[in-house]
């Protein structure tokens, strides 16, 4: 009497044993670095030479910005595949028995999470490789809708041996994307407008120089900046992008109403920076550059005219 196909799955069961699916080995090598930045770039060419002189000209920056987003929610999504894996481990590392399955489990969710991992680094060089010609394309540096352009390759956390130190890896993995290692630069600047093209460019040219001369004294720079797409710290993102410099943008939270810039001045000087690079804006810059000095934090007051030092400009109208 044959026994059904259920019935010899349940009798395996109850003998502590399971029926999976092998997969394929777990490839955790990345695509070559060279080869990514030449496939994108070429893709990249081909597809933005189509667009001047036709009705999609004023999209292109919109596309190009979605090109680059389509890496980073990819590996934002491989990042939460890495956040479940991390929570099962804690759990299994919680209920340890010491038995054969257990350890078998424990290792299972280890590798899951390790394969997770070696996506998500490749997928953030992808981004990268990207956001390079973003730049070149609009020159601006390209930063996400919501949240942070995180850099996990500053904290691996692939070299572990067990479910304690795959925790405690992750963790420092985290910690390192989310405020890279190096001394803190508070960089503040309002929304301005020009009467004259020319003018604006003096006052772009005004904030890179200022950063390049801080960044001589601080040499382990990471620049830190309130993230706005359209204002002063749009031209300090660009530059930390072409310099290579560290950078962590504080978003304003939006449930605190006008509460909201006051909270990310507090967030942004509890970092201890080295200086605070203040050029023109609103209220609640003013009070930044208050709380700096009350602190002992030097600025580097650029509220002047067209970005430059208030002082030094007071003297050349007088």
């Amino acid at each position: 009497m044959h026994t059904s196909l259920a019935a010899q799955l349940a009798q395996l069961e109850l003998g502590h044993l399971k029926v999976e699916r092998i997969g394929p080995t777990a490839i955790s090598e990345p695509p070559d670095p060279d080869a990514v930045t030449q496939t994108l770039s070429a893709v990249w060419s081909d597809l933005f030479a189509l667009f001047p002189d036709t009705a999609l000209e004023h999209d292109a920056e919109e596309l190009a910005w979605g090109m680059v987003n389509l890496f980073h929610r990819a590996a934002a999504k491989r990042s939460a595949q890495i956040d479940r894996a991390t929570d099962e481990i804690r759990c299994l590392l919680a209920s340890a028995d010491g038995s054969e399955i257990h350890t078998s489990e424990l290792e299972t969710q280890i590798d899951r999470a390790r394969a997770a991992e070696a996506a998500m680094l490749a997928l953030e060089g992808f981004r990268e490789a990207a956001a390079s010609l973003y730049m070149n394309e609009t020159g601006s540096s390209w930063r996400p809708a919501g949240g942070s352009r995180l850099n996990h390759s500053r904290g691996l956390t692939s070299a572990v041996v067990d479910g304690r130190a795959f925790l405690k890896a992750r963790s420092e993995a985290r910690r390192t994307a989310a405020m890279p290692q190096g001394t803190p630069v508070v960089f503040a600047g309002g929304r301005l407008s020009f009467p004259a093209a020319e003018d604006a460019r003096t006052f772009a040219g005004n904030v890179w120089d200022t950063l390049d001369k801080v960044r001589d004294r601080v040499a382990d720079m990471v620049l830190v900046h309130g993230g706005d797409g359209k204002g002063a710290d749009r031209l300090a993102a660009s530059w930390a992008e072409r310099r290579q410099v560290a950078q962590v943008a504080f978003g304003l939270d939006s449930r605190l109403g006008a509460r909201a810039g006051f909270r990310r001045n507090e967030q942004m000087l509890s970092l201890d920076p080295r200086y605070v690079v203040a050029f023109a804006g609103n209220g609640v810059l003013e009070r930044l550059v208050i709380q700096a000095k009350e602190r002992g934090v030097h600025v580097v007051d650029r509220r002047g005219p067209l970005g430059t030092n208030p002082k030094h400009a007071a003297r050349m109208a007088a």
